[in-house]
């Protein structure tokens, strides 16, 4: 239950906040958000279930309303936030202006700092050596390639930065980007930079990590999140069960844990880094000097030639059946746009000929893992007790970190396609591409086609409390969609809220839709475009003119250009913020300025006021499969005798139709009118729901 001080700690401090903004009013969908997320969270609702999720339209205020919900309670009840978002824009908004500002205004005191992956953090040691290693070579530490004077030059700027307290070392906060072969080579990894090692006790990945322990909040992204809970929880960060996480933009949530849970290996490519590990070994026990070393070294060694040998069987198998699984111009039924170069497995049924070396993979590749792991920590004693010199045990022992994490992708793939598929389940998506780049290859890989079970028992089971919220959550007006993608359901005590956007839509925006001569499917469409868009994007000032495919973007752009003379900022010619920039430049300076761009300008752009008055869409949001995954998932679902385009692709089109058009009002302020020029919302019986699902904008 929510105690009557902390009651009066969010009340005083929204009062206190609201008093240090111009023009500010207290509104009902912000206060209304703020005491449902705290009293979900203090357990008013379920004292098992603590989550809500909610979809908060835009102008709802909700990073204030869910910071102000939960942190006073996180506080009473010695507790951790953990904000999570899906994008860099939202993280450095969090950090560098809403979390400042409820700080300094609001009266609570609270700390919070920025998390980020270890690969983000410069080794210390490392990049000491890197530098050393040009005048006086370190032992044990050498170039993969002979640097470059401009590698040479930019390891030294970086070395006196971190030495002179200019830099704190993590990659993102260097000015200029750092090639990655430079970063490999002195990044922080988990293996050989370590805090009870003295070389590595000021390095900026335990630095970061101390100021994280101090903080009561958090803010990290779903990718670390996932990397997180994957290990177990309370690896990287604090225990699930002593943490509230605040899952911001969570409709990414869904895709981003597909991904982590998916795995992915180069059978000809892994037959080469198997006889690396087998050399490694060797390196390891005899920098060891034991007696006890000796056995995991010889039976790692043993293990690897086995793998070898069925790995040889699957690639044969592949090898031999080559012109079977990747025909030329293929086609399937649930893609329309499918090459040549991925086969993947129907049902996610494999050949006998690769399902049974896959158990001996699986089984094999584990006790590898168990050696190797051994091997390491014989390796990290000896180093703890003086037996041996670090700066020999640190290539060997980052090295091992670079071979073990393919080793564990590699089990992980093996124990997917080993894995009995349940009945009641859906399958495990698996596939095989042809790959060409340095020579040819076959790359097998597999994936999760449902990831709800995986949060719920790794996340929703375990946290102490949890607050998912987006401008786009549900689909179609329903929560549906997303609770089955999430592994929540509506009577297991899990909260629901739509809070409505305070915009005046029926005053601020008008959307009209074309009735276009042809559907986006006829090849005719593109030229229709061509004729309609240049009358359309004369009706403004600020056009921004948002496709479904980068070609007819491009189709498109390059025809208005030569026949009607048109300046035009198209997506992909220069960078998002220099196109960004350049249209704000000429808005400021009262001229007419157009920008094309595709999905990724759909979602996150943000052009309020006088820079965006006049949004068009050509076409409507929808995708067919084009990966394997969607594929699979497409079949599951018409297998279960459902359809796959209602239940699947209308779903995702509302979702990110709703974001396309979000791009017009960003501020209460803010005027324009929305074109559609799609028939298909007229002429099919789903274009009602699109239209029904969208806030009720005036209809032109």
């Amino acid at each position: 239950m929510l105690s009557d001080n902390i009651k009066q700690a969010i009340r005083t401090a929204y009062k206190a906040f609201g008093e240090h903004l111009e023009n500010f009013n207290p509104r009902k969908q912000q206060t209304f958000l703020i005491a449902e997320i705290a009293k979900t969270l203090a357990g008013e609702y379920s004292k098992d279930r603590k989550i809500i999720a909610i979809e908060a339209g835009t102008g709802t205020g909700k990073s204030l309303a869910y910071s102000l919900g939960a942190i006073p309670l996180a506080k009473a009840k010695d507790k951790k936030i953990c904000i999570s978002t899906a994008t860099v824009a939202l993280q450095e908004q969090l950090v560098e202006k809403d979390l400042p500002f409820l700080k300094q205004h609001s009266g609570i005191d609270f700390s919070f700092t920025l998390v980020k992956g270890r690969q983000r953090y410069v080794c210390r040691q490392k990049l000491t050596a890197a530098v050393s290693a040009q005048d006086t070579p370190q032992p044990g530490f050498t170039f993969a390639e002979k640097p470059s004077e401009r590698d040479i030059t930019l390891l030294k700027q970086l070395h006196k930065a971190l030495m002179e307290n200019h830099w704190q070392g993590d990659r993102d906060s260097w000015t200029d980007p750092i090639p990655h072969h430079i970063w490999q080579l002195i990044q922080s990894d988990k293996y050989s930079c370590l805090r009870n090692v003295a070389d590595h006790t000021h390095c900026p990945f335990h630095k970061a990590r101390e100021t994280m322990d101090n903080s009561d909040v958090l803010v990290i992204n779903h990718s670390l999140l996932l990397a997180d809970l994957e290990m177990g929880g309370g690896k990287i960060l604090p225990d699930p069960e002593d943490t509230y996480y605040i899952i911001d933009e969570a409709h990414h949530l869904p895709k981003i844990t597909r991904d982590h849970a998916s795995a992915a290996i180069a059978l000809k490519g892994a037959t080469e880094w198997l006889d690396k590990l087998k050399e490694l070994a060797d390196k390891m026990a005899k920098l060891i000097k034991s007696q006890s070393a000796i056995s995991p070294s010889l039976k790692l060694a043993d293990d690897c030639t086995d793998l070898l040998t069925d790995l040889q069987k699957v690639l044969t198998f592949i090898d031999a059946n080559k012109s079977i699984y990747f025909v030329p111009n293929k086609r399937t039924k649930f893609s329309t746009d499918k090459d040549n170069t991925v086969y993947r497995f129907e049902h996610g049924v494999l050949p006998k000929a690769i399902k049974q070396p896959a158990e001996d993979l699986e089984e094999l590749s584990k006790k590898c893992l168990n050696h190797a792991n051994k091997l390491y920590f014989l390796l990290m004693e000896a180093v703890k007790d003086g037996e041996v010199a670090s700066y020999l045990a640190e290539p060997l022992l980052s090295e091992y970190g670079f071979l073990s994490q393919r080793l564990e992708n590699f089990h992980a793939l093996w124990a997917m396609y080993a894995k009995v598929d349940s009945e009641k389940a859906a399958p495990v998506a698996r596939w095989c591409e042809l790959t060409e780049h340095k020579k040819l290859d076959y790359l097998l890989a597999a994936s999760p086609i449902e990831v709800g079970f995986t949060l719920e028992d790794k996340l929703w089971s375990k946290c102490e409390g949890a607050v998912l919220c987006s401008a786009t959550i549900m689909a179609l007006n329903s929560f549906d969609h997303f609770r089955r993608q999430v592994g929540l359901s509506n009577t297991d005590g899990t909260q629901y809220q739509k809070v409505d956007s305070p915009f005046d839509y029926q005053q601020c925006a008008q959307l009209k839709i074309i009735d276009t001569e042809y559907e986006p499917s006829d090849e005719r469409f593109t030229d229709e475009l061509i004729r309609r868009l240049p009358e359309l994007i004369a009706q403004d000032m600020a056009t921004l003119v948002l496709f479904s495919s980068y070609w007819q973007m491009e189709t498109v752009a390059k025809a208005l250009r030569e026949k009607n003379k048109l300046s035009i900022l198209v997506q992909g010619e220069q960078s998002r913020q220099h196109i960004i920039d350049s249209h704000k430049k000429y808005c400021n300076s009262n001229k007419s300025s157009i920008v094309f761009g595709t999905q990724s300008f759909s979602e996150g752009l943000d052009l309020p006021g006088k820079y965006l008055t006049n949004l068009i869409i050509t076409k409507l949001p929808f995708s067919v499969p084009t990966s394997p995954v969607e594929e699979a998932h497409a079949e599951y679902v018409s297998a279960k005798g459902g359809n796959p385009f209602m239940s699947i692709s209308v779903p995702e089109a509302s979702k990110k139709l709703i974001q396309a058009t979000g791009r017009l009002l960003r501020n209460e302020k803010d005027t324009g009118i929305i074109t559609i020029l799609d028939k298909r919302l007229k002429t099919k019986r789903y274009g009602q729901d699109l239209l029904n699902a969208l806030p009720p904008y005036k209809r032109g």
